[in-house]
């Protein structure tokens, strides 16, 4: 007897129990270029109704020669019949977050962008995007659509759909930008909610992926803090220091209390699949709380 279809990733890792946090994707910057209609697996290489694939290649690799993370955006629901061509740049190091917003009359002249944002007007307000990009996995089409739409229905101005984020296994996947906040599995919440905090200045830890700016040890070590404190203010616990020793990495938060020592252990996960269409299993990285404490002063 045939086993049926394959088990979703995001299902497989629900079941396992995955941990989500120390998982999000590395951008200090970010590029948001609106693509509005169907994508194909690769949303710039893949989609030739939207974007001339030639085009599509130069323009990802500008922003990504330049050190930028790029996705494409849409707005949720029913495509317009004239596209429009609206972008997004983002700088998501602590101390320095600002976010850009502007538009374009074609797609030729997301080449022509000034890649410090200054062609388009700084934003007030965050801009929060989801994968909802079902011809990559399908995870992101099923879960990612349904959260989408319970955000923008509250914030229809600042949400969008985006395509690939990294971490399918966690769909839906969001993003709050300029910060850099990376979330998962927020169809399995109110994901609206998880807005309503951020306009608070505070973070829901338990679908938390981290913080995108931020080393992978320091986000699950500020994880750790934030769950051993009680500790949900956005800006709360920046790294102070991160230590590789020989079996462990310690990090030093600060804690509104003085230093917060987190030391963690690095593994490797049993084979798992990391994407519905990934083929082999593979390891990935996690983080094991070895001892986390208040450094006295001296």
């Amino acid at each position: 007897m045939g086993s049926g279809k394959p088990i979703p990733c995001s299902d497989q890792a629900l079941t396992r129990g995955d941990p989500m946090y120390g998982t999000a994707s590395a951008g200090h910057a970010w590029a948001l270029l609106e693509l509005s209609g169907g994508w194909g697996p690769s949303a710039f290489l893949n989609s030739p109704s939207i974007i001339d694939p030639v085009l599509g290649r130069a323009v990802a690799r500008r922003f990504e020669t330049a050190g930028m993370r790029v996705a494409a955006i849409r707005k949720p629901g029913r495509r317009t019949a004239s596209p429009r061509w609206r972008w997004y740049l983002a700088f998501s190091d602590e101390g320095s977050e600002a976010l850009y917003q502007g538009e374009v009359a074609d797609p030729s002249s997301y080449l022509d962008l000034a890649l410090d944002g200054s062609d388009g007007t700084r934003c007030a307000e965050p801009v929060v995007i989801v994968c909802a990009h079902g011809r990559h996995d399908q995870c992101c089409a099923v879960r990612g659509r349904g959260a989408v739409a319970a955000i923008a229905a509250r914030y229809p101005d600042i949400t969008w759909e985006c395509s690939h984020l990294g971490g399918d296994r966690f769909a839906a996947t969001m993003l709050v930008l300029p910060e850099g906040l990376c979330y998962g599995r927020v169809d399995g919440t109110d994901a609206a909610g998880l807005i309503d905090k951020y306009f608070a200045g505070t973070l829901d830890n338990r679908f938390l992926r981290g913080r995108t700016s931020l080393p992978h040890a320091v986000q699950a070590a500020q994880y750790f803090a934030r769950d051993s404190l009680g500790e949900d203010r956005i800006d709360a616990l920046s790294p102070l220091s991160v230590d590789h020793q020989d079996a462990s990495i310690r990090v030093v938060l600060d804690g509104a209390r003085g230093p917060v020592e987190v030391v963690l252990i690095e593994r490797l996960s049993e084979p798992l699949i990391s994407m519905c269409r990934a083929t082999v299993a593979g390891r990935v990285r996690t983080f094991a709380l070895a001892s986390i404490g208040t450094i006295s002063s001296p």
